[in-house]
C-alpha cells in the first residue's frame, strides 16, 4: 500500500482481514477474520509492528505491518565544467577586439528530458567574458531536480555565447547521463560539442569545442524519515505560559479557564500537538514546564518549574498525564509575569548537547499568548540549541 506520509498530521490506519472463498468482488460475501488500527506515527516509528487482530469472538491471529520509504533521490550532485578551444562567435560589433581578440561570452545551460521528450532548463551557469577557455563556478543540484533521480537519463549540456539582446548564440551542445558523469576520470574526460547546423552544413566538420568534467561529487541528503527509521529518538519537552496576561484562569474569559464542558485553549494546542509528537515518544514521557507564575508555598517567581508539581521529575505519562498535571497546577500557582523564555530554552538545551552524535532529537513546544519579555537572551538561547 503506497501512502503520502504527512509528519505534521495523525493519519490512522485501518487494516480488515477476509477469508476469501468466493470469487466476487463484494466484501460481504466473504468471511471476515479481525481488524487492527494503528496510526502511521506509530509504524513509521517503530519500523514494524505485530498488531493483534481484533473484532471476533475468538482470537484469529496477529498482523505483521511493516513501512518503507520508497526509493526517491533525495541525494545532491556537485558539478564543475570547463571549456577548451571554444568556437569564436563574436566576429562584429565589440570596440575593443584588438586587446581581446575575436572570442566568446560562454555559458553553460544544463536541460533535463521530460517523459514527453522534451527538454526542460534545471540551470545556468554564470557568463564567462570574453574566453574561448572558460572555467565555471561549481554548483550543488538535486539530483531529482537534473535527471528525476534516474541516473541513466540523459541530461543536456548546451553551451551558448552570450548577447547582450536576449539572442544568445548556440555554440554546441552534448547528451550525457549521470551515470556517465560519476564513472568519469574527472579532469582527464572529455566531451565534445556538436553544433547541428554546423554539422549538417560542413562535411568537414568535427566539433565546436571541449568540455571537461573538472569536478563531480555526490552527496546523500538524508530525510526526516531516514532518522526516524534509523533509530533516531524524539524528545517533546512541553513548556506552557502561566502569566497574567492569559487572564483570570476563574473567569470563563481566560485561556486557562478549566470547564468540564468543553477544553480551553491551552488544552486543544497540547492535545492537538501531543497525539502527533507521542507516536513517535518511545515510552510516552512528556517533561513539562511552565513559566511566568508564583509558587506555593512563598509565592516565588519562576519561569522553570515543573508542572505536575514535583521536585524530582517533570515528566508526565501521555497526553492524559499531561493535561492532568496541567489541570492540577493551574488550581495551585498564581498567574503572574514576564514572559521569559530563555530559562526552559536553556533546560531543554542542555539535554540537547548530552547526544551530539544525533541519536535524539530534542523538540520544544512553547504555548503562550504574550509578547516575549526576555528576547535578547531567547535569541541566545536558540543559537546555542
Amino acid at each position: 500500500v503506497h501512502l503520502l506520509y504527512r509528519f505534521e498530521e495523525q493519519q490512522i490506519l485501518k487494516f480488515e482481514v477476509y477469508d476469501v472463498d468466493v470469487n466476487d468482488p463484494s466484501l460481504d460475501k466473504q468471511d471476515f477474520l479481525g481488524y487492527c488500527e494503528t496510526t502511521l506515527g506509530q509504524l513509521v516509528s517503530a519500523g514494524k509492528l505485530v498488531l493483534p487482530l481484533t473484532g471476533m469472538p475468538i482470537n484469529k491471529g496477529e498482523m505483521i505491518v511493516r513501512v518503507e520509504e520508497l526509493a526517491s533521490s533525495k541525494d545532491e550532485v556537485t558539478l564543475q565544467f570547463s571549456g577548451r578551444g571554444l568556437d569564436r562567435k563574436d566576429w562584429f560589433g565589440r570596440w575593443i577586439p584588438c586587446l581581446f581578440g575575436h572570442s566568446s561570452d560562454p555559458f553553460l545551460e544544463l536541460s533535463k528530458v521530460g517523459e514527453d521528450g522534451e527538454y526542460r532548463l534545471v540551470h545556468r551557469t554564470e557568463v564567462i567574458k570574453w574566453s574561448l577557455n572558460p572555467d565555471w563556478l561549481s554548483f550543488t543540484l538535486p539530483v531529482r531536480s537534473l535527471c528525476g533521480g534516474d541516473m541513466e537519463r540523459a541530461i543536456k549540456i548546451s553551451c551558448y555565447d552570450w548577447n547582450r539582446s536576449g539572442n544568445h548564440s548556440l555554440i554546441g551542445e552534448l547528451f550525457v547521463t549521470l551515470r556517465e558523469l560519476s564513472e568519469a576520470p574527472h579532469t582527464s574526460t572529455v566531451y565534445h560539442l556538436i553544433n547541428p547546423d554546423k554539422q549538417k552544413k560542413k562535411p568537414s566538420y568535427t566539433n565546436s569545442g571541449e568540455i571537461r568534467l573538472m569536478k563531480y561529487e555526490l552527496r546523500k541528503v538524508y530525510s526526516f524519515l531516514d532518522y526516524i527509521i534509523g533509530g533516531t529518538q524524539l524528545n517533546c519537552t512541553i513548556a506552557i505560559d502561566f502569566t497574567g496576561s492569559n487572564g483570570d484562569p476563574t473567569s470563563p474569559d481566560s485561556l486557562h479557564f478549566i470547564s468540564s464542558l468543553a477544553p480551553n485553549q491551552y488544552e486543544k494546542a497540547l492535545t492537538a500537538v501531543g497525539e502527533i509528537i507521542q507516536d513517535y515518544d518511545s515510552d510516552k514521557l512528556f517533561p513539562v514546564l511552565g513559566f511566568g507564575a508564583r509558587l506555593p508555598p512563598d509565592g516565588r517567581v519562576s519561569h522553570e518549574f515543573f508542572v505536575n508539581m514535583r521536585t524530582d521529575t517533570p515528566y508526565c505519562s501521555g497526553i492524559p498525564g499531561v493535561l492532568e498535571a496541567y489541570k492540577s497546577c493551574i488550581r495551585q500557582i498564581q498567574l503572574f509575569g514576564p514572559t521569559n523564555f530563555a530559562p526552559v530554552i536553556n533546560h531543554v538545551a542542555k539535554f540537547a548537547e548530552s547526544y551530539p552524535d544525533g541519536s535524539q532529537y530534542f523538540i520544544l513546544l512553547i504555548i503562550t499568548d504574550g509578547v516575549i519579555t526576555d528576547m535578547v537572551q531567547t535569541k541566545q538561547g536558540k543559537e546555542l540549541t
